[in-house]
């Protein structure tokens, strides 16, 4: 069963500064394989979303590392998955808890 995903505004917000430092600090290729990364992932989320790991950060959610750099956070349901937020691994963990 495929499901419908929903990014959340801060999910948004992240992936549109992602994508600007992207294109501005490495290239608009690098921007594109990262692009790719991050729709075969969420094609397998949408697809079978148990199969990423839960998180300790917080009830039922599930995270997928995209790059070793870029983790994507997660719950889902019957119909839905929900995109909480899309995180720097590079960043301190601690800054993460406020977004969940």
């Amino acid at each position: 069963m495929s499901r419908k995903v929903v990014i959340s505004k801060t999910a948004q917000k992240k992936l549109e500064n992602l994508f600007e430092y992207l294109i501005t600090e490495w290239s608009l290729k690098v921007k594109k394989e990262f692009v790719e990364k991050l729709d075969s992932s969420i094609e397998i989320i949408k697809t079978q979303p148990e199969i990423f790991p839960e998180s300790k950060k917080g009830k039922k959610l599930r995270r997928c590392v995209i790059t070793k750099q870029t983790t994507l956070y997660y719950r889902f349901n019957s119909k839905r998955i929900n995109v909480v937020t899309i995180f720097d691994t590079r960043q301190h963990p601690n800054k993460l808890d406020p977004e969940l």
